[in-house]
């Protein structure tokens, strides 16, 4: 995490802010449900969308957008951090996972079987 800027701490308007985003996101899906079976279906889609849009519009100028907005450039840098496998490289372990899947498989199978002859034996049961 990126720890040389930092974001003021959040006044009583910032938290206002969360408030009003926080109902205005209920507010778009209790429209959802309002609208119910009897509206089209965009229309109550649009009702959620428009709760998120207006509750991100809300959010945004606040310390709490600020937050995120640190939080999402922090992310793409060490996004850029990850090295990724080859083709070859990811081919191959796919290759090494499926043959222990099917060494475990065979396994287990040998052990039930020799577990059923077993108690198949000790109970006096089967043929």
């Amino acid at each position: 995490m990126n720890d040389t800027q930092r974001i003021p701490s959040s006044g009583a308007a910032d938290q206002l802010k969360l408030g009003a985003a926080i109902v205005l996101l209920i507010g778009g899906i209790v429209a959802y449900y309002i609208l119910g079976s009897a509206e089209a279906a965009w229309l109550r889609w649009l009702a959620v969308g428009l709760g998120i849009v207006l509750a991100a519009a809300v959010l945004v100028p606040s310390r709490y957008g600020a937050e995120f907005k640190q939080f999402v450039l922090d992310a793409r840098v060490e996004l850029r951090k990850v090295v990724w496998p080859t083709r070859r490289e990811t081919g191959m372990t796919t290759l090494i996972v499926f043959g222990f899947v099917i060494l475990a498989g065979v396994f287990f199978w040998v052990v039930d079987l020799v577990l059923a002859w077993a108690t198949r034996h000790l109970t006096g049961q089967g043929g």
